[in-house]
């Protein structure tokens, strides 16, 4: 690629999997894009996507997103912790290669005018591509969120958006429009519920509080670890390095007595933004070298380069052991869920390949129409199981730091033991729903070969017992935590629905 540029589409969807992997499908169905990155969070109940494409390519990827979120996101039912005014909420261009801001500005600016005349989206524009002053910064933009400006638009005229009338889309909202500088979305993690002090926190060292130059933050509550959270954009790291800003929430929390559970970054990060900063220092829980941008790109990159015939060798053992390595380490997670979760997503993968392969067979066209709905399945089925691997190590670390909350009074203990509760539910239920989804598999995998091609017969083979591994691991994971459930009718009807899928065919 001659030109690069990345985008950044925020979507106001961090619960269901396959509504993203629709999402991501349609960008993806725009040539010269690449996907480079996605993440999915619960609690926030939105998703960051990492794309690069041609200065030609990005725009038109990014309007194919914007087009299939607002026919899948209805912001009238969506609910989460983060500030959102559209279905597709934010999407920015940055500059990397053979281009400038200026561009990523003009190319905002035309998916900006493009959305509302296309989709009927109204649209507003920040950061560089602001027609005005107060539009720079996104907050002042989505200040009131989807409900409050859906009604302050109607009647206040600086509201209005830079493309549609005073109105917003009845499901989809606005959408926010620009271009940037590359930007770290970074998470800290306090090993306390009190979303009071997270917020305290994020005032002290945003910029518009008087704080640190190039820092966005705010404070949110992630409901499913029981935990608070120091969620910020660090606008320009090198203005305000990451370290910068772990240094001082750790000080202001241990201010109040709370240490931190830990760090994490969302989507992708430039090299040169950890350069001093030691990954074991800034305790980031789920970094790997692929969250590296530059890493990452030059991976995508190479293995366009090895064409149809497929990755190299060594590009493939690179890979896995990524993920081996971070097992084998000498933490509990990820743990035996998350290993029983990529069986799955493994088992779905290789008959998604038999059945793309005998798709391409005209001898076996009869068995076409069954042949492409099972390759549906089972590829939406391994998105699920993908999500699930990172669901389970998350699951756990949340009883860990329930286990871990204080004791000292009768009120400390009672809100421990009601965190511990809900987070040993949550570390039974996510494996449950991964056993689910495999038994689905399984059935999926065992109709497969009376209809594909004979060559392949082995590969269905390797899938069916992978799924068998993932599934009884998956039971087992719900099994072991079932004991530190109070509740015992709902622990019982968990425990009577793996029963059930047991003796299920």
């Amino acid at each position: 690629m001659k030109t690069i540029i990345e985008c950044v589409p925020n979507f106001s969807e961090g619960r269901d999997a396959q509504k993203l992997e629709s999402i991501v499908h349609a960008m993806l169905g725009t040539p010269d894009v690449w996907l480079l990155d996605r993440e999915m969070d619960a609690d926030h109940n939105r998703s960051v996507v990492t794309l690069v494409g041609t200065r030609e390519s990005i725009g038109p990827a990014a309007l194919r997103g914007i087009q299939k979120a607002a026919e899948l996101i209805d912001l009238n039912v969506h609910r989460g912790a983060h500030p959102r005014i559209g279905a597709t909420d934010v999407v920015p261009f940055v500059p990397v290669a053979g281009v400038t801001l200026s561009d990523c500005v003009r190319i905002a600016e035309w998916v900006a005018e493009e959305a509302w005349l296309r989709f009927k989206i109204p649209t507003y524009l920040y950061e560089a591509a602001a027609r005005r002053p107060e539009r720079k910064n996104l907050e002042n933009i989505r200040r009131g969120n989807f409900e409050g400006l859906r009604e302050e638009v109607r009647t206040n005229p600086d509201r209005r958006p830079d493309f549609g009338p005073a109105e917003l889309h009845p499901t989809a909202g606005a959408t926010v429009v620009g271009a940037r500088k590359f930007l770290i979305a970074y998470n800290i993690n306090l090993n306390s519920p009190d979303v009071a002090l997270a917020r305290a926190i994020a005032a002290k060292i945003r910029t518009s509080s008087g704080g640190f130059p190039c820092v966005k933050a705010m404070g949110v509550e992630l409901r499913s670890r029981n935990l608070a959270q120091v969620s910020m954009n660090l606008t320009d790291f090198e203005a305000t390095p990451i370290e910068t800003v772990f240094d001082i929430v750790t000080k202001e929390a241990a201010a109040c007595n709370v240490g931190i559970a830990g760090s994490e970054i969302v989507g992708l990060i430039p090299r040169r933004a950890l350069e001093g900063a030691a990954v074991h220092y800034l305790k980031i829980e789920n970094y790997r070298p692929d969250l590296i941008f530059e890493n990452r790109l030059e991976q995508v990159i190479e293995e366009q380069s090895t064409g149809a015939s497929g990755v190299e060798p060594q590009t493939l053992r690179s890979m896995a052991e990524r993920f081996v390595e971070s097992v084998a380490a000498p933490t509990p997670t990820p743990g035996g869920g998350s290993v029983s979760a990529l069986a799955g997503a493994l088992a779905a993968a290789l008959g998604e390949m038999v059945c793309s392969l005998t798709l391409q067979r005209s001898s076996f066209e009869a068995h076409h129409p069954q042949l492409e709905s099972a390759r549906r399945n089972l590829a939406s089925w391994r998105e699920r199981m993908l999500v699930n691997v990172d669901r389970d190590a998350q699951s756990y670390n949340g009883l860990l730091a329930a286990l871990r909350l204080p004791k000292a009074t009768e009120a400390e203990r009672s809100a421990r033991l009601q965190a511990v509760e809900k987070a040993s539910k949550s570390a039974a239920e996510v494996p449950l729903e991964t056993a689910v989804i495999i038994k689905e598999i399984l059935r999926t995998l065992k109709s497969l070969p009376a209809m594909t091609i004979p060559a392949a017969a082995s590969d269905l083979m390797v899938a069916q017992r992978m799924a068998e591994a993932g599934f009884e691991g998956s039971v087992q994971n719900v099994r072991a935590n079932l004991p530190s459930v109070r509740d015992r009718p709902w622990a019982s009807r968990l425990e009577q629905r793996i029963r059930e899928l047991e003796s299920s065919s």
